[in-house]
């Protein structure tokens, strides 16, 4: 996969030398390993992100950032960017506690303990307590159960089923997530919120895994990029019909009970402005496109420009092929598949050994600038993903122009590892 070429400040170094001796001299004072984070292309990016999503405020996925300095400096972006979608409920309280607001939990959480605290904080400070995300009557009772024990109210978000089903169902493409699906089952477990004193229904969310995360573009795949394309068009249109009569029952729901939803949540880096225009959401959510990960270079709509990457040295030359980093295996979750793997980004013209890969403890690098590098020498490398590469790294150093402005902690630089 290759990045697209850099816009705003950053148009003059297309050529990649310019873009790594920008990075080298940034960076010069460092010894690899080490993250960073280029805030000129983070902030092309939010640019990006905000016009595609256009008049619909983006929440941000934490889990995209993991970085509660780098989630600051994405809200000082503009009034764009709009709250945060957490991945957990131990983050979600965590960030509270640090006067985050506006939280919502993107998964569901049996974790007792945690629901307990969400419990308390809803009694003693109601504005700053997070909405969970439910999708069955059993994540109700653990929430209506704590809500009682700490006499407080609990706001609750309805995850619906947003992936694509065709030929009766025998074809299912995006996420396995909720259970329910369609305006019936969302009505259903609306009235069983409703019913239960403590918890107080807050939203509707629907992610649609298979357009906002899978890009249509797949180099050298010209087949099944076209594939993809029907897809995504076909999955859209199907969930402009449903996804309306979904909310239309919740909100109908909510207001029989004197309440009305604070927000319909929808979309990903990866589908802002197709599902920001079929009307349903009231607001969206990005995370990845202010990282821009290698997964998002196959999109053909998105304009983004690196800025998350990581640096390994050189410390071996087996041969005159070869030159070997320092660690360097640092695979994505999801399904196995080479596209999982960090990328050689710079320089250019580097590829990983195909019987070694990316390892643990060392990553041979083949192609035609493996030739001219020396033990000492730096590579920088993308992660397939974007978050993921914070729990690899204690900070997170902020370059602006050719120099670094300050180094940050990342989730695991606080000592806070959520999954």
């Amino acid at each position: 996969m290759h990045a697209r070429a850099p816009r705003g400040f950053l148009a003059f170094v297309t050529d990649a030398a310019a873009r790594k001796q920008r990075l080298d001299t940034a960076t010069a004072e460092l010894d690899p390993p080490f993250a960073l984070l280029d805030l000129d292309a983070m902030e092309s990016n939010g640019r990006e992100l905000a016009r595609q999503a256009g008049p619909l405020p983006v929440r941000i996925a934490s889990k995209s950032v993991r970085s509660r300095p780098v989630l600051e400096r994405i809200f000082a972006l503009g009034d764009a960017f709009d709250g945060v979608l957490a991945f957990t409920l131990p983050e979600a309280l965590w960030l509270a506690e640090h006067g985050v607001r506006d939280v919502v939990v993107g998964y569901p959480s049996v974790d007792r303990g945690p629901i307990r605290a969400l419990a308390s904080l809803a009694a003693e400070r109601p504005g700053d307590a997070p909405v969970v995300m439910v999708d069955c009557a059993e994540h109700l009772d653990l929430l209506a159960r704590a809500a009682r024990e700490a006499r407080a109210e609990i706001g609750v978000c309805i995850d619906v089923d947003a992936g694509f089903r065709a030929l009766a169902g025998r074809v299912r493409v995006g996420a396995r997530r909720s259970p329910v699906r369609d305006a019936y089952d969302a009505k259903v477990l609306a009235r069983d919120v409703a019913s239960r004193p403590g918890l107080r229904l807050e939203g509707v969310m629907a992610y649609e895994g298979q357009v906002a995360g899978v890009g249509d573009e797949p180099p050298g795949r010209p087949l099944r990029g076209a594939a993809i394309r029907r897809m995504q068009a076909a999955s859209l249109r199907e969930l402009a019909k449903r996804l309306p009569e979904v909310v239309a029952e919740v909100e109908e729901v909510a207001a029989g009970n004197g309440r009305s939803l604070r927000f319909v949540n929808a979309g990903g880096t990866g589908s802002l402005e197709r599902v920001g225009a079929l009307g349903y959401a009231t607001e969206l959510t990005a995370g990845s496109g202010f990282y821009a990960p290698t997964l998002f270079d196959s999109y053909r709509g998105l304009d983004l420009t690196p800025a998350a990457m990581f640096c390994l040295p050189v410390v071996r030359r087996p041969d005159r092929e070869t030159a070997t980093l320092l660690g360097g295996g640092y695979i994505a979750s999801g399904a196995v598949a080479p596209d999982r793997a960090p990328s050689p980004y710079l320089p250019e013209g580097l590829s990983f050994d195909r019987d070694e890969g990316a390892g643990e403890v060392q990553t041979p690098l083949r192609g035609e600038a493996a030739r001219s590098l020396g033990v000492g020498d730096r590579v920088y490398l993308r992660h397939a993903k974007a978050g993921e590469l914070c729990e690899r790294f204690a900070s997170l150093h902020l370059v602006a122009r050719d120099r670094i402005v300050d180094e940050v902690p990342t989730y695991r630089g606080e000592g806070r590892t959520f999954l």
